[in-house]
C-alpha cells in the first residue's frame, strides 16, 4: 500500500485535536522518522511544533482558537475547502487523482478534517492529468469503510489517549520546551527537555523554537482576548500564556510584543468593575480548556502501565526525559495512564483591593512604557532619570500668586487647549511618529495608567487619605495630559473619563478644606512617590511638560484657594461636556456635575458670609459698613445665587431650598450690620434693617415655595420655618424695643409689631414632636409674652377710647395665659415662667387701682394671690436646682477644685433669681396687706363670716412669716425658696374657700 503524505503532519493534526474529538493516528505511523516539540504551558494543554514536510517549523496549541480555526489548514499538502451548498449543508471538497486509489493515509486524513469541522459529508472530485472525470459523495461516517481505506476508529482513540498521557505523565515543567523524537526506522520513541539543554548556552535565542513559542503564546492570548463574552475564568490562562511569552522574549529585539503583551495584561484588571469580592471574580483553579473526559480524570491507583522512569533509558542516551520502547504499544487500550498531572498555575491573581490591583496595572504599563521608549530612536537625546533621585516638585509661593484670579487664567487656558486640539496636530516630543505602533501603543498605556490612577485615588478618597488622594489624581491628569497632547482628536468616553478625574479633584480639594487640621500629614502623603510612580512620570514628561493641570492639583494652605480651586474643577468639568455636546448622553454626569457646582458654591457663599459676620463682630469704632463687608456680601450673594440655579437647573428642590435659607441668612446679616453701624444711643429700627429683614423673609418664603410641603424633606421643611419665624420675631422685637418713633406713629408700630409677632408664630411649630419642639415652645411663649407685655403697655398709657382700653386688656389677659401654659411645659424656664407671673400680678394690681368697690377689690386681690399661688412650680424648679449645687459643692474641698467652672456651673441665674425673689415678697406682702384691710373693713360692716374668718386668720399668718423671713438677713437663697413655698402651700389650701366666700 502507498503511503501518503508526511505521517508526522497527521499525527501533529491528531495531537492538537485530541481535546475537541480524542482521536490520533493509528499505529500505521510505524517505519517512518518523526520529530515534535511540545511546550509545557497549561495544565491540560500542550503547545505543540511539528517539523512539515518541506521542513518549516510550524506551531500550534491544542484547545486554542488558532488551533481549533486554522491549524490543520496550514499543514495540509491538499486542497481543503469548505463551503455552504445551494441547500445549505456543509460538504467538504476533495481533489484526487483518478489513478491512485484512496488509501488507508488519505481516508484517515478526510475523516479527521470533516470530524474537526463538522461537516457530514465529504466530495472527492477525481481527476486525470487535471481534467475532472467525476464526483462521489461520501458520508462521514463511512469514511473508514471505503475500499482501501478501511481502519478502526477505536484504535486510534487509543493511541491519542496513550500518546497524550505520556505528555502530560512526562511534560511537566511550565515553559519548558520538549522534543518527542522517533528516528526513521526505529520504534523507540523519546522525549528531551529543550530548553534544560539549551540553558548551557550563553544565548537562550540558540534555541530554534523559542521565538516560534513565544509568538504562539502571544497570539493564543490575543484571540482568547478577543471573545468579547470572554468568561473571567480564561483571564488566568491569558495571563499565563502572556507571562511565559515575555519570558521567551528580548526587549531589544521584539519590543512591540512585549509593549503589547504587557498591554493585554494590564487590560485583565478591571479596574471599572463594581466592588466584589475579588475570590469570587476569579476562580483558584481557572482554566481556558474544555473539560477532560472521565477517562482523563480518573487518576490510577498504582503505577502499573503508567510510570515512566528514567531507568527504562537506553545507556547510550541519558538526556532523554522519558521513552517509549516501541511504537507499537501506543495500539493497546490503556497502555499508558498518566499518574502525573500538572498542577495549574494559571490561576488569576487575588487582589485585596483597588490599590493591589491598580498596583498590578501600572507594572505592566511602566513595562509596556519602557519597552516603547526603548525603540524610538530618539532615546539617547533625551536624559535618563535616576531611580533614587525624587522628581523635584514645584511649588509657588502663594503671596505672589494671583488666587482666584490666577485660577481663572489657567482654566480659560486649559478651555481653550481642550477647545482647540481638534484644530491642531499635536507632535510628540520624543520623536515617535504619529500612526506608528509606538504612537498608539503608548497611547493606550498611557490611557490605561490614567484609569488606574484615577481607581487609587477613588480608593484613597474612600479611606479619608486625602493627600494620598491627591497625588493619585495629580498623576491620573498628567497622564491625560500627556494623552492630549499626542491625540489628533478626542474620543467621547475620555473626554467623559476627564470630567470624572476633574469632578474628583474637586472633590478632593473640597474634602482638603474641611479638614485643614490634619495638613501636614495630608502634606506628607502629597509628597511621597514611588519609583515606579516616578519612571511612569519620566515617560510622560517625554512627550509633554505635564502642567496643563497644575492649577487643579497643587496642595494650597489657604482655604479660599482650595475652594476655589474645587469650584473650577467642576466647571472645567461642566464645560467639557457643554462643548463636546456630551450632556444629552451622558445625563447622570451632566446631573452630578451639576450638583457638585451647586454645593461647592454654597461652601464658598457660607465662607464669604462667615468671614463678613467676622469683620462686623470686629468692628468697634467705625459706624459705617466698610468696603470689606461689602464686597464679601456681594461674593457670597453670588455664589448663593450661581448655586441655587445649579440645583434648579436639575429640579433638585430641596438643595435650592437650603441655599435660598442661607441666602435669607446672609441678609439678616446685613441688617445687623446696618443695626450696629446705629450704636445704642438713641437707637431706633432703622430703614435700612428693614429693608434687608424683608428681603431675608422673602428668599426664606421661596424656600418654603420650592419645597411645596413638609413631605417632600420634613427636616429642611421645619429648619426653613424656624429660620422664618426667627426673621419675623427678630424684627418685631427690634422695632418693640427700638420703636422708630421718628418716622412712625405708636399706634403703627404696635401694629407692625403685633403682625410680625403673629407670623413668627404661624412658622413656629409647637405641637410636631422633634428635637426643635422646646425651642419652638420658648420661642412661641416669649412671643406670648411680649405681646402681652406690649398691650400691658398700650392700657397703662392709653386714655380715652373705652373700647380699645377693653381690646387690649382682654389681648393682655390672653396672652399672658398662654405664656404661662407654655412656660408650664418647659422645665429649664422656671425664672421666665416667675417673671410672667410678676406681670400678671402687676397687671391684676393695674386693674384693681381703678376699681372703686371693695368686693371688686377684694375679688382681684384673690385673683392675684391665688396667680402667685401657682408660681409654686417655678419655685420649686429653682429649690432643685439650688439644691442639686448645694450637693455638689458639699461633697468636698478637693472634688470642688478639681471640677471646672464650666461642669460646676448651673444654667440657672442666681442674680436674676434674687432679684425675682425679692420682688416676688414685696408684691406678695402688698397684697396680704390690702386683703387684710379689705376683708377687716368688710366684716365690720357685715358681721362674722366663717369662710372670711378663715381666709383672714390665714392671710395674717401667712403675713407674719413673710415678714420675719424678709426680715432676716442671714437666710441663704434656698432657705428663702423652703419658706416661700410653704407660705404658697398654705395659701393654696384656702384658696378654693376664698373665692367661694367672695361668691
Amino acid at each position: 500500500m502507498k503511503q501518503e503524505g508526511p505521517p508526522g503532519q497527521l499525527l501533529l493534526k491528531c495531537l492538537l485535536r485530541y481535546l475537541k474529538i480524542q482521536v490520533l493516528l493509528t499505529s500505521y505511523l510505524q517505519g517512518f522518522g518523526w520529530l515534535f516539540v511540545l511546550t509545557c504551558s497549561l495544565n491540560n494543554q500542550t503547545c505543540a511544533s511539528g517539523l512539515s514536510g518541506n521542513g518549516i517549523l510550524k506551531s500550534w496549541n491544542s484547545g486554542s482558537p488558532i488551533a481549533k480555526s486554522h491549524g490543520p489548514r496550514a499543514l495540509e499538502l491538499e486542497m481543503f475547502c469548505c463551503f455552504f451548498h445551494l441547500n445549505l449543508y456543509l460538504k467538504a471538497v476533495s481533489l484526487s487523482d483518478n489513478n491512485k486509489p484512496i488509501n488507508v493515509l488519505t481516508g484517515i486524513d478526510y475523516w479527521l478534517d470533516n470530524l474537526i469541522c463538522n461537516v457530514p459529508e465529504l466530495v472527492m472530485c477525481f481527476h486525470v492529468n487535471g481534467i475532472v472525470q467525476k464526483y462521489e459523495m461520501i458520508k462521514t461516517e463511512d469514511i473508514p469503510n471505503l475500499e482501501n481505506s478501511n481502519f478502526s476508529t477505536k484504535v486510534i482513540k487509543d493511541i491519542a489517549q496513550n500518546i497524550l498521557s505520556f505528555l502530560k505523565s512526562n511534560c511537566t515543567k511550565e515553559g519548558h520546551t520538549y522534543w518527542l523524537f522517533k528516528a526513521s526506522g526505529s520504534d523507540i520513541v523519546k522525549l528531551y527537555d529543550l530548553t534544560t539543554l539549551c540553558e548551557e548556552t550563553e544565548d537562550k535565542y540558540q534555541n530554534p523554537f523559542t521565538m516560534p513559542v513565544a509568538i504562539l503564546l502571544y497570539k493564543v492570548a490575543c484571540n482568547m482576548m478577543l471573545k468579547k463574552n470572554q468568561n473571567k475564568k480564561h483571564y488566568g490562562t491569558i495571563r499565563t500564556l502572556l507571562l511565559n511569552c515575555l519570558k521567551l522574549l528580548d526587549n531589544g529585539r521584539h519590543p512591540q510584543i512585549i509593549a503589547s503583551a504587557n498591554f493585554m495584561l494590564s487590560e485583565l484588571f478591571q479596574l471599572d468593575e463594581p466592588k466584589k469580592e475579588d475570590n469570587t471574580d476569579f476562580p483558584i483553579n481557572g482554566n481556558s480548556d474544555e473539560s477532560y473526559s472521565e477517562e482523563e480524570e480518573e487518576m490510577p491507583d498504582s503505577d502499573e502501565n503508567g510510570s515512566y522512569s528514567n531507568s527504562s533509558d537506553p545507556p547510550d542516551d541519558n538526556k532523554a526525559v522519558a521513552i517509549i520502547k516501541s511504537v507499537g504499544e501506543l495500539s493497546v487500550p490503556e497502555k499508558y495512564k498518566s499518574v502525573h498531572r500538572i498542577r495549574p498555575s494559571c490561576a488569576f491573581p487575588v487582589c485585596h483591593g483597588a490599590e493591589e490591583r491598580c498596583r498590578l496595572v501600572l507594572s505592566y504599563v511602566l513595562e509596556g512604557l519602557k519597552s516603547v521608549d526603548s525603540s524610538v530612536k530618539k532615546e539617547s537625546d533625551l536624559p535618563a532619570a535616576d531611580p533614587s533621585t525624587p522628581i523635584p516638585l514645584k511649588y509657588e509661593d502663594e503671596s505672589t500668586s494671583g488666587g482666584p484670579e490666577c485660577l481663572e487664567k489657567q482654566m480659560a487656558l486649559f478651555l481653550d487647549k481642550m477647545g482647540s486640539f481638534q484644530k491642531d496636530k499635536h507632535s510628540s516630543q520624543s520623536g515617535m511618529i504619529p500612526g506608528s505602533w509606538q504612537y498608539k501603543m503608548k497611547l493606550q498605556l498611557i490611557l490605561k495608567s490614567s484609569k488606574a490612577y484615577y481607581v487609587l485615588s477613588d480608593a484613597a478618597m474612600i479611606l479619608q487619605k486625602y493627600g494620598r488622594a491627591l497625588r493619585y489624581i495629580k498623576l491620573a491628569l498628567q497622564c491625560h495630559d500627556t494623552y492630549c497632547c499626542l491625540s489628533a482628536s478626542m474620543l467621547p468616553e475620555v473626554l467623559v473619563f476627564l470630567c470624572q478625574c476633574l469632578t474628583l479633584c474637586g472633590d478632593i480639594q473640597l474634602m482638603l478644606a474641611q479638614n485643614a487640621n490634619n495638613r501636614a500629614a495630608y502634606l506628607e502623603e502629597y509628597n511621597y512617590q514611588t519609583k515606579e510612580d516616578q519612571e511612569i512620570l519620566h515617560s510622560l514628561h517625554r512627550e509633554s511638560s505635564c502642567q496643563v493641570f497644575a492649577w487643579a492639583t497643587d496642595l494650597s494652605t489657604d482655604l479660599e484657594c482650595q475652594l476655589s480651586v474645587s469650584c473650577k474643577c467642576y466647571e472645567a468639568a461642566y464645560e467639557i461636556l457643554l462643548f463636546s455636546n456630551l450632556k444629552k448622553q451622558n445625563p447622570e454626569q451632566h446631573i452630578q456635575v451639576l450638583k457638585r457646582m451647586g454645593n461647592i458654591r454654597n461652601e464658598i457663599g457660607v465662607f464669604y458670609m462667615n468671614q463678613a459676620a467676622a469683620v462686623q463682630s470686629e468692628r468697634v469704632v467705625s459706624k459705617n459698613v466698610s468696603t470689606t463687608e461689602q464686597q464679601l456680601w456681594k461674593k457670597s450673594f453670588s455664589c448663593f445665587e450661581k448655586g441655587i440655579q445649579n440645583f434648579e437647573a436639575i429640579d433638585d428642590a430641596t438643595n435650592a431650598a437650603l441655599l435660598l435659607c442661607n441666602t435669607g441668612r446672609l441678609m439678616r446679616i446685613c441688617a445687623q450690620a446696618h443695626c450696629a453701624a446705629e450704636g445704642d444711643f438713641k437707637r431706633e429700627f432703622s430703614p435700612e434693617e428693614a429693608l434687608y429683614y424683608n428681603k431675608a423673609i422673602d428668599y426664606y418664603l421661596k424656600a418654603l415655595r420650592s419645597l411645596g410641603k413638609r413631605e417632600m424633606h420634613p427636616a429642611v421643611w421645619d429648619s426653613v420655618n424656624w429660620e422664618l419665624s426667627t426673621t419675623y420675631f427678630t424684627m418685631a422685637t427690634l422695632q418693640q424695643d427700638y420703636a422708630p418713633l421718628s418716622r412712625k406713629a405708636q399706634e403703627q408700630i404696635e401694629k407692625e409689631v403685633s403682625e410680625a409677632m403673629m407670623k413668627s408664630l404661624k412658622y413656629c411649630d409647637v405641637d410636631t414632636v422633634s428635637p426643635r419642639q422646646p425651642l419652638c415652645q420658648y420661642r412661641a411663649a416669649t412671643i406670648h409674652h411680649r405681646l402681652a407685655s406690649m398691650y400691658h403697655s398700650c392700657l397703662r398709657n392709653q386714655v380715652g377710647d373705652e373700647h380699645l382700653r377693653k381690646q387690649h386688656r382682654i389681648l393682655a389677659d390672653l396672652h399672658y395665659s398662654k405664656a404661662v401654659r407654655l412656660f408650664q411645659l418647659l422645665k429649664d424656664a422656671p425664672c421666665e415662667l416667675l417673671r410672667v407671673q410678676l406681670e400678671r400680678v402687676a397687671f391684676a394690681e393695674f386693674q384693681m387701682a381703678s376699681q372703686n368697690s371693695s368686693a371688686g377689690k377684694l375679688k382681684t386681690l384673690f385673683g392675684a394671690l391665688d396667680i402667685m399661688a401657682k408660681t409654686k412650680c417655678a419655685f420649686q424648679l429653682i429649690r432643685k436646682e439650688l439644691a442639686a449645687e448645694s450637693e455638689q459643692i458639699s461633697k468636698g474641698e478637693s472634688n470642688a477644685e478639681s471640677i471646672s467652672p464650666n461642669e460646676s456651673s448651673t444654667a440657672l441665674n442666681k442674680e436674676e433669681v434674687v432679684k425675682l425673689l425679692s420682688i416676688f415678697e414685696s408684691r406678695m406682702s402688698f397684697l396680704l396687706l390690702q386683703s387684710i384691710k379689705l376683708l377687716t373693713s368688710m366684716k365690720k360692716k357685715t358681721g362674722g363670716v366663717n369662710e372670711e374668718e378663715v381666709t383672714l386668720k390665714t392671710n395674717k399668718q401667712v403675713y407674719s412669716l413673710l415678714l420675719r423671713a424678709t426680715a432676716n438677713k442671714s437666710m441663704t437663697l434656698l432657705e428663702r425658696i423652703e419658706v416661700i413655698l410653704n407660705l404658697l402651700e398654705q395659701l393654696s389650701q384656702n384658696s378654693e374657700a376664698s373665692s367661694g366666700g367672695i361668691q
